[in-house]
Parts: C-alpha cells; sequence; structure tokens
C-alpha cells in the first residue's frame, strides 16, 4: 500500500503490511511452505515447538489448520496473554521450567518418545522459500521498484530469502537490511564469515527475534551475497518509527516491524531519496504494557510531551496565571503537581512541575519561550 508517509521523507513508500496475517507475523510464509512440505506420516505424528516466539504462534496455527497435531512447550514465566493465544490457535500448551532452555530440553524429550518432530526456526530451504515469497508479492505489486526495505538481525530468513527471489528477478533492485545499533548480529556475523556463536548478545524482550543470535549458515551466505547494505539504527529511531507508523498508517507494530522505517526515520539511507521504497511491516506482537510504555517514550523523543518546573509565590491566582500562558499556547496539560514544604527557596513559596503535550518540535520551542519570558527561573526537564 502506498504510505502517507512519502511526502515526509521525500520518496515513494509502500509499505507490505505482514503484521496483518492472523498471528500478526511474516513467519507464517515460511511455517505453512515448511509444514505442507513434512511427509503425510510425519503430520499424523505431529509436530513440537519450544518457545513463545513469533514462529511459534505461526506454527502452533497453521498445523491446527492443517489437522497436525501441534504441542508447544513454554516456560512457567511466559506472558499469560501468549499462552492464552497460543491455546486459542489450537495448540496443546504444556508449562515446563524457568527457562528457554529447560523448555526446548523437555520438548527434545517428548519429541523422541512420542515420534513428535521438534521444530527450531532454522534457515532450511522449505523455510526460506516461504519467507522469499515476500520478495515475489512485493516485485509484482510495486512497479519499477528501486529498493527494498526489510528488518534484519539474528534471524534474517526474510531477509535472505526475499533477496533470493528479488536478485533472481531483477538484480538492479536495491536490498537493504536494518538492525539494531544494540544488537548488531548480522553485521558481526558477516565480518566474521560463519554465524557467531561467542558473542554476548542478550536477548531483549522489546526487539523479539533481531535480538538473537545469527542461526543459519545457509540465511547468511545469502545475505553477504544478495543483500546490498546492512544498516544499524538507534532504539529511539524504532520508538519513533513505531509512532510514525501508529499516527499515519494506524499500524500498531512491535520494533521487529519498525525497524525497516526506523532507517529512513534515522537519515540513514539518503540515497534514496525521490525513489520508490517498499517497507516490509513484518511483525505487530507486542504486549500491551510495552506498547504503552514505547508510544509515551516516543512522544518524549519527538518532543511533543515535555515537562519543566517553576516557583511560584504562593498566593491566590499564582497558579491561574501559569495555566492562562499554557492555554494561550494551546498546551494540553497532561500534569500538574505542586510541592510546598520541601520548597529549598524563599518561604512561602510553592514549586511547580507541569507536564504537558504541544504539537511538535516548533510548538515546544514557542512554549518554552514564551514561558521563559515570564519566568525566568523556568527549569526543562531534558528527555
Amino acid at each position: 500500500q502506498y504510505s502517507r508517509l512519502s511526502k515526509q521523507y521525500g520518496m515513494d513508500i509502500y509499505l507490505k503490511k505482514e503484521f496483518l496475517q492472523y498471528t500478526g507475523s511474516v513467519k507464517e510464509r515460511g511455517v505453512l511452505y515448511l509444514l505442507t512440505s513434512l511427509p503425510q506420516d510425519q503430520q499424523r505424528k505431529g509436530v513440537i515447538v519450544a518457545s513463545d516466539s513469533n514462529f511459534s504462534m505461526a506454527v502452533a496455527y497453521h498445523a491446527s489448520e492443517l489437522r497436525i497435531p501441534v504441542f508447544v512447550i513454554m516456560s512457567t514465566n511466559t506472558s499469560p496473554a501468549r499462552v492464552k493465544m497460543c491455546r486459542e490457535y489450537g495448540a496443546m500448551v504444556i508449562s515446563y521450567g524457568t527457562t528457554a532452555k529447560d523448555s526446548q530440553t523437555h520438548a527434545r524429550r517428548l519429541a523422541q518418545e512420542n515420534g513428535y518432530l521438534y521444530l527450531e526456526e532454522e534457515d532450511s530451504a522449505a523455510y526460506l522459500s516461504g519467507l522469499g515469497t515476500v520478495g515475489l508479492e512485493v516485485y509484482e505489486q510495486v512497479p519499477k521498484l528501486d529498493a527494498v526495505i526489510f528488518p534484519a538481525g539474528g534471524h534474517c530468513g526474510l531477509l535472505a530469502g526475499s533477496a533470493a527471489a528479488l536478485k533472481h528477478l531483477n538484480p538492479h533492485v536495491s536490498v537493504i537490511g536494518v538492525e539494531s545499533e544494540s544488537f548488531p548480529v548480522l553485521q558481526e556475523s558477516l565480518k566474521a564469515g560463519h554465524p557467531i556463536e561467542d558473542r554476548d548478545f542478550k536477548n531483549h524482550h522489546f526487539y523479539g527475534d533481531v535480538s538473537g543470535l545469527c542461526f543459519g549458515s545457509n540465511s547468511l551466505q545469502l545475505t553477504g551475497k544478495l543483500v546490498d547494505k546492512v544498516v544499524a539504527v538507534r532504539e529511539e529511531d524504532v520508538l519513533i518509527s513505531m509512532l510514525r507508523l501508529l499516527e499515519y498508517e494506524r499500524a500498531t507494530v512491535d520494533a521487529e516491524g519498525a525497524i525497516g522505517l526506523a532507517a529512513l526515520v534515522a537519515g540513514k539511507l539518503p540515497e534514496l531519496k525521490g525513489k520508490r521504497v517498499a517497507i516490509i511491516i513484518c511483525s505487530g506482537n507486542l504486549e500491551l504494557h510495552l506498547l504503552q510504555q514505547c508510544i509515551a517514550r516516543a512522544l518524549t523523543l519527538d518532543s511533543r510531551v515535555c515537562r519543566f518546573s517553576l516557583v511560584l509565590s504562593d498566593c491566590p491566582g499564582d497558579i491561574s496565571k501559569l495555566l492562562e500562558i499554557l492555554a494561550r499556547e494551546e498546551a494540553r496539560v497532561l500534569d500538574i503537581k505542586q510541592e510546598r514544604m520541601f520548597v529549598t527557596s524563599e518561604l512561602f513559596t510553592v514549586k511547580v512541575t507541569c507536564t504537558v503535550e504541544t504539537r511538535d518540535k516548533i510548538h515546544t520551542a514557542q512554549l518554552r519561550n514564551a514561558l521563559l519570558e515570564r519566568y525566568p527561573t523556568a527549569a526543562w526537564t531534558e528527555r
């Protein structure tokens, strides 16, 4: 779909909204092809997975739809919402162990004892082919395409599989991967020439799959051969990207889904100005409490929520005058607090701390100037 963000970033942006898949993730494509390619006797016996990842959710849903017995082992500290969702997809969910490693060990044991096929996300030909259908569809749906931006990181199967399809159809289409500066897994692996194993890239709940270890030599080989560029972005850029997608596209996505647009937010791809660019929005599985934190932080980073403190004389009407200035400047008051007991300035004063919402950076600067003109000692809390 053509994006309203195009004008803002000076290029024709097309969004491939894979977060609208039934389980909220592009992983369904690879999983469906992987499951349908299994021998019939294995389909009758069933499959087992051990994690709360998008991959496991996709296995739970599509195995159930294909009437393949499916078991999901999750650690006891897995989010109750994820457990509930997985059960609703049709899987038999078993809680076991306190770590992912405990769950995996138990799943392998059950697979061996009962003849289930233990599945984990890897870069088999079937899985990569399924993910690569994204590249095929983007090429078919966007004429005269110049570049496609994908999430990268540890699980770079989507990037690798789609790059294979795109480069086969048109070698001149630029394929770009984006990963986090905090977890430069793919770039480190490409430098080393093999999937890294000894580096301590701890999985970060916010980033999901993009912060995991690089998991396959096939994906890495395809990426090194076919991907034109891999860039890294800051966490702040990812948060603002999530905010832009929510506001302009009504798209509620997680970090993995927003990281492609974050490269444009960060100005990391100036060569794409004036070009036709597709961005893969691959995932929208962010827990509600985390989504709330992300949007609140993004508004602060975007200078649209700000906080200031000032000291007023504790006289009737002084707070009203402050509120009049805020109303005149069209700032929305989100919170206001008064402190009298521990104010260190002169007696009979009150410290007032305000949190306000503004339209944008320009509006924030105008408000700041208006307040400093009336209250020269006003102190702003930096973001």
